[in-house]
């Protein structure tokens, strides 16, 4: 074992500090140092996959994701390659495509809408026919919340109603409506809001469905998220904290991203000990319904609040994200340490399950590890 982990990035981007970073990517590798272990940060670029991946395979045992796929549009599928051949390697890969691909993209949504945390008409678009034949036949019960899979901060998100009040009232669920409906579409990224005929915005939308890993997922509005979204970030299977995000007041606001006005606060887990209690129960249903229970290393689930059939309240899943979840405004809540602790031991469990296979004591299949 090398007692090395390192630590991904890509150049450029929004997300990165003067140094060239994102502002939580050294804290990370200050932590596994100060932990004893070797760590560095290598930067992805697609020409330079085969000597990263012959460095990396040479001297690391692990690896950290720290790169925003958006970043690197023309080169996401290098990059998941170069990932999926460290770990056939045998480096622990920390979020593997496959998490991403699992709890990450919006159509996890779609997969847990027969559970209680997702409603039952969340529906994914996969294909531009789909979409445009399905579309106006979803809205006609009611606003919608479309959300494309490559988007972050809110873009590609857009919440979507009819224009003309009356009109709305008027129509009977299950009706397409014309391609000539006038739309009021706000975008999360920023809460601005445009008007546009139902066929030019569908046409619009396209760009989200065509390419690698392109979809929509088309979701139920829902009015209290004005109130605020509630996200849970975990750290492996731990819960660390949780951060209420509330939307700016006025119009058709309802983006809790930081880029558009939201206030953030932010509260132990023990402030919400429904929810809490909540997500843990339904940890089971998520991992069987998303494919398997191997927990990314930092990820989050985001809520907003919504009313039960007994008046109580209730919450609604609204994403889980663990591409490449941000923390800089946390750092001081210690979670690098964290990241580095639960890294390292999910690193020395595989040793000591490939040293148990070793000593004859397994039928030669690798231990599961359980996070």
């Amino acid at each position: 074992m090398h007692k090395a982990i390192v630590v991904f990035e890509v150049e450029g981007g929004s997300d990165k500090y003067f140094n060239g970073h994102r502002k939580d990517t050294m804290p990370i590798v200050n932590s596994i140092l100060d932990a004893g272990w070797h760590a560095e940060v290598v930067y992805f670029r697609p020409e330079w996959s085969e000597d990263i991946f012959t460095y990396v395979s040479e001297n690391f045992d692990a690896y950290i994701s720290r790169v925003n796929p958006g970043n690197i549009p023309s080169g996401e599928k290098v990059y998941f390659e170069l990932l999926t051949r460290l770990s056939e390697a045998g480096l622990v890969g920390m979020s593997t495509p496959e998490e991403m691909m699992a709890y990450g993209a919006k159509d996890a949504l779609v997969k847990l809408n027969e559970t209680a945390l997702v409603p039952s008409d969340t529906a994914a678009y996969y294909d531009v026919e789909t979409f445009h034949a399905t579309f106006p036949i979803s809205l006609s019960y009611g606003e919608r919340v479309l959300k494309q899979n490559r988007g972050s901060t809110g873009s590609g998100i857009w919440r979507v109603q009819i224009e003309d009040k009356e009109l709305a009232a008027s129509i009977v669920p299950g009706t397409p409506l014309p391609l000539d409906t006038e739309l009021k579409c706000t975008e999360a990224v920023d809460n601005h809001t445009e008007i546009r005929q139902l066929g030019e915005f569908m046409n619009f939308c396209d760009r989200y469905i065509i390419g690698d890993n392109g979809m929509l997922v088309d979701m139920r509005f829902m009015p209290r998220i004005v109130e605020g979204e509630i996200r849970i970030l975990l750290v492996g299977p731990d819960p660390v904290f949780v951060v209420h995000k509330k939307p700016a007041e006025g119009g058709d606001n309802f983006s809790a991203t930081l880029f558009s006005g939201a206030t953030y606060s932010y509260d132990s887990p023990e402030a919400w000990p429904e929810l809490v209690e909540m997500f843990a129960a339904a940890r089971p249903v998520i991992a069987e319904k998303l494919g398997g229970d191997d927990i990314p290393l930092v990820w989050t689930a985001d809520f907003m609040l919504a009313d039960a059939a007994d008046g109580h309240d209730t919450y609604v899943l609204g994403e889980i994200n663990c591409s490449c979840v941000g923390f800089t405004s946390e750092l001081d809540m210690g979670i690098q340490e964290k990241i580095a602790a639960i890294a390292i031991s999910r690193v020395e469990e595989k040793e000591r399950a490939l040293a148990h296979v070793d000593r004859g004591g397994h039928d030669g299949q690798e231990l599961p590890l359980s996070h």
